[in-house]
């Protein structure tokens, strides 16, 4: 068991280190922002979607059918990324990893932090976490997949 949460941690620390943008601007959170919510649609989910950068939330999106609960979900999961600087669902993995749970362990209060999947650090080369793309609505491993997958294609189209 120790193996798979060996295996697993070093592959998101991969991701966080492979998913970095070198500019982000209003544009790209934008088109973002939309391929996320497209993405969702396409799978017959309902989600909301959220991209800060440094503070300043730049696209927020409730598909029909999400609830206030996600908003909330998002702000929680974006505090576990801007305290950690990790994906919420790579912070919840390290706890678990150590038979522990965020919630009892962290010291953090669960009604302001969640580390559950979906929020994944927005970086930018050279300068670190500056933001958070975040999606909420799904179980936490299939929010962290959304996201994750979604930059994989978006940064594969940038120049």
């Amino acid at each position: 068991m120790q193996d798979d949460y060996s295996t697993m941690l070093a592959a998101l620390a991969r991701e966080e280190q492979e998913l970095q943008f070198t500019a982000f601007s209003h544009g790209d959170a934008l088109a973002l922002g939309l391929l996320l919510v497209e993405r969702a649609r396409a799978m017959g989910k309902a989600v909301t979607v959220d991209i800060t950068r440094n503070g300043h939330q730049l696209f927020h999106h409730a598909m029909a059918g999400a609830t206030p609960d996600n908003a909330n979900w998002v702000r929680r999961k974006n505090n576990v990324v801007q305290r950690y600087g990790r994906s919420s669902w790579h912070v919840g993995t390290q706890y678990r990893s150590k038979g522990k749970t965020f919630e009892a362990d962290s010291g953090a209060d669960p009604a302001d932090f969640a580390a559950h999947g979906g929020a994944f650090p927005l970086s930018l080369r050279g300068t670190g976490v500056v933001g958070t793309v975040t999606v909420s609505g799904l179980p936490q491993a299939e929010d962290h997949a959304l996201v994750t997958s979604v930059l994989r294609e978006y940064l594969a189209g940038q120049p």
